[in-house]
């Protein structure tokens, strides 16, 4: 024969150094954050118009608006969801942030800032489970730690004159909203654009 068979360990190393590594980012990696990104900034911004429309329909319990919020939280999951390299979900909830601030938001820069921390702490959750772990279980939890920045911030920034109650009663149905909506949600996506073939360049292809 004119090669030897080669062990199977080095074999899956020689896959893995070819797929550029779980670390490793290929110019794709960067690239479809930066659209999911482009494509949720464009959401963002009809989404700011619908919060501040909407508000009156809420005027019998105020925080139950919280209840919409979820979906300014998804991009971050979604992004390491599909990606899943470290920084995908950084990447992806602080570009969507930036593009509505771009396109005009009524929190100016401060969404940016905003995009970053909510894109962090899903990322957290991907980083405990050493960026092995994808199921809905983790997605969910992912969605509900990108809530607890909204949950606390928003309060103390926008909403120190509420009773205690309310306060609480805010912060606990971001949560929700964040891990039904931005956890759930991104989950069953990325499910359905790796079914269409959308996610062939991806680990995320497989489901």
């Amino acid at each position: 024969m004119s090669e030897q068979k080669r062990p199977i360990h080095d074999m899956s190393a020689a896959s893995t150094a070819a797929a550029g590594g779980p670390a490793r980012y290929r110019t794709v990696d960067i690239v479809v954050p930066a659209v999911l990104g482009v494509a949720f900034g464009v959401v963002f911004w009809a989404w700011n118009l619908l919060w501040q429309v909407s508000a009156p329909l809420f005027a019998f319990f105020p925080p139950a608006q919280a209840l919409i919020y979820g979906v300014w939280l998804l991009p971050g999951v979604l992004g390491a969801l599909v990606v899943r390299k470290p920084g995908a979900a950084v990447l992806t909830s602080t570009a969507a942030a930036f593009v509505s601030m771009m396109l005009g938001t009524p929190w100016g820069v401060e969404a940016v800032l905003a995009g970053f921390v909510q894109g962090l702490l899903p990322e957290l959750v991907f980083a405990a489970g050493r960026y092995r772990r994808w199921g809905a279980a983790v997605s969910v939890l992912a969605g509900a730690a990108a809530g607890i920045a909204p949950a606390v911030w928003d309060n103390v920034r926008y909403y120190p004159t509420w009773p205690l109650s309310f306060q609480l009663t805010f912060g606990v149905l971001v949560v929700v909203s964040a891990a039904v909506v931005a956890g759930a949600g991104a989950r069953l996506l990325t499910s359905a654009l790796a079914r269409a073939g959308a996610l062939s360049a991806f680990p995320s292809a497989r489901g």
